[in-house]
């Protein structure tokens, strides 16, 4: 017997063919709780670390780190004994307080950089335009204006010039930090440390008779003939008395003599910050700050 073709299928077995289809589909759709599924991902992580270096030791299976293809004994050359994320080799940290100082300086030779490359374009620039003749500056326009930029180039390279001839005539200032102090400013600076502290010591701040304790934070600006030409607290001790003696100390104590010649050489003047603790053994003792906060007051002057 043929099968029955199926145009000669009853609406009604239409129905119920494609009724068993759907089920049969809706069985095999599996169902799962999702955040089990999703702790699965969490706990089966797969970590891919880079290492500078590898070890002839084999780890300790037991307080292995990483499943690597080398053998690892902490990861490298890395004075931590961790495992390295770069494969690269490991750089110096700066301390946090020279980043405003540094980049101050950088700012101010990147300013005298540009002055100088725009003075040289502008020059450029006037010396490729030719002459116009001032018979031909009422009846041609395009004469006219080419003598008008001309005009504004020339006065714009005036300005540069007298901005730059300012600039140059100033005090050359350097922001002194521990990373900055080097071989240059390193004696002069303990040696000018030495007389604020033996003059801090000497006359003690008092008032009244009674003695002044407490910490506070100065701001020095020194001349190249050693004079302070300015002595204030940038944070204060909480005691007004306290910070006006201490401001007081800081210019007694100068001159300090004259800068070297390598000094001279690369600045007039520099700027310093440095902590005054007034003990309770009637000392003044000073340290060079070193935390962003006196980059960064030295940064305001």
């Amino acid at each position: 017997m043929k099968p029955r073709s199926l145009q000669s299928l009853s609406t009604l077995q239409w129905a119920l063919a494609l009724s068993v289809l759907l089920h049969g589909a809706v069985l095999t759709v599996r169902f799962v709780d999702p955040e089990g599924f999703k702790r699965v991902f969490q706990e089966t992580t797969l970590d891919v670390i880079l290492v500078n270096a590898k070890s002839d030791d084999k780890p300790d299976k037991d307080k292995a780190q990483a499943i690597a293809q080398a053998s690892l004994a902490g990861g490298g050359e890395a004075a931590d004994k961790r495992i390295v994320s770069t494969p690269l080799p490991p750089t110096a940290h700066a301390s946090p307080g020279d980043s405003v100082v540094d980049e101050n300086q950088r700012r101010i030779d990147a300013m005298q950089e540009q002055q100088e490359q725009l003075m040289a374009q502008v020059r450029q620039q006037l010396a490729t335009m030719p002459r116009v003749d001032p018979a031909k500056l009422a009846a041609d326009p395009e004469a006219r204006a080419q003598e008008e930029r001309r005009q504004q180039l020339s006065n714009l390279l005036a300005a540069i010039e007298r901005r730059v001839e300012e600039e140059n005539s100033r005090p050359r200032k350097r922001y002194l930090s521990p990373a900055t102090l080097g071989t240059t400013y390193a004696q002069y600076y303990d040696d000018m440390r030495r007389k604020i502290e033996t003059e801090g010591t000497t006359n003690f701040p008092q008032v009244a008779g009674r003695k002044l304790y407490g910490e506070l934070l100065m701001a020095l600006l020194v001349n190249h003939d050693g004079r302070v030409l300015d002595a204030r607290v940038v944070r204060g001790s909480g005691n007004r008395a306290l910070d006006k003696l201490a401001e007081l100390i800081a210019s007694r104590a100068a001159p300090f003599g004259p800068f070297t010649a390598a000094m001279r050489k690369d600045t007039d003047q520099f700027d310093v910050t440095a902590r005054f603790r007034f003990t309770r053994d009637m000392t003044l003792e000073t340290t060079l700050q070193t935390d962003q906060l006196g980059s960064a007051l030295q940064g305001t002057r």
